[in-house]
């Protein structure tokens, strides 16, 4: 059967920054829950999976009632993880919803489709605001700059674009992605390019082969769960949540 739109969360066990990061608890709940959750009831997908290399992701996604695909486990980045999947679906959009951002709200994934839908770029994401110059700096933190008409210029770790008393600011880059899949499945079938190898930026290789990036502003600023500290953060914030 046909679907029109699929959320595929790719979820890969061995992260150097957080081992095991699928599968870290949150509230009583493993990080993939959450994410899976939230991207189930935003009600913006006909279809939500998980996409993982490892047989303890894939069980513990269909023990708490998940659907789950194994991949390969030699993918350089999640983008071909979600390509090896797409493969196999019949659909139209194919959403890759990182695995790292277990609050986001249901506005969040329909400005992204709505991004894409509205304009003629195979791809799209979204962008929130900095906070303050700490998080400029961090190099966990990806940074975006768009042109005039909301089209990705560039991504960074770096604290782009340089200042020289100018007001202009980059925006913070949240990694959701929304792709046709017809591109998706070419995506797939490029080399990692030097600026993406460089960055570890895998929206590097659409840009650097020349493909356009359509980008949409959310209000919300997500928690990114990268490092032992993010997961401490992130595990207050579901505190918060409980006890309000």
């Amino acid at each position: 059967m046909a679907q029109g739109v699929v959320a595929i969360i790719p979820a890969r066990y061995g992260s150097t920054r957080l081992p095991g990061k699928p599968l870290v608890s949150i509230a009583g709940r493993p990080l993939v829950q959450h994410v899976y959750e939230r991207a189930s009831l935003s009600g913006a997908f006909d279809r939500v999976l998980v996409a993982t290399d490892d047989e303890r992701v894939a069980r513990r996604v269909r023990e708490f009632g998940g659907e789950a695909v194994l991949t390969r486990g030699c993918h350089p980045s999640g983008t071909d993880r979600v390509a090896e999947v797409a493969e196999g679906l019949d659909a139209e959009i194919v959403v890759n919803v990182q695995g790292d951002l277990p609050f986001l709200g249901t506005e969040a994934f329909r400005v992204l489709l709505r991004t894409l839908r509205e304009g003629d770029a195979p791809m799209a994401t979204v962008r929130a605001r900095l906070v303050d110059r700490t998080e400029w700096e961090r190099p966990d933190v990806v940074k975006v700059v768009t042109d005039s008409r909301d089209y990705a210029l560039y991504f960074s770790r770096s604290p782009i674009p340089y200042q020289n008393g100018a007001t202009v600011r980059a925006s913070r880059h949240v990694g959701l992605y929304a792709y046709r899949r017809a591109f998706l499945l070419e995506l797939g079938r490029l080399e990692p390019t030097a600026l993406e190898l460089a960055e570890g930026l895998e929206q590097l290789r659409v840009l650097e082969h020349g493909y356009p990036i359509k980008v949409g502003q959310i209000d919300e600023v997500p928690v990114e769960v990268n490092t032992p500290e993010d997961l401490e953060l992130a595990r207050r914030s579901a505190e918060r949540e409980t006890r309000t």
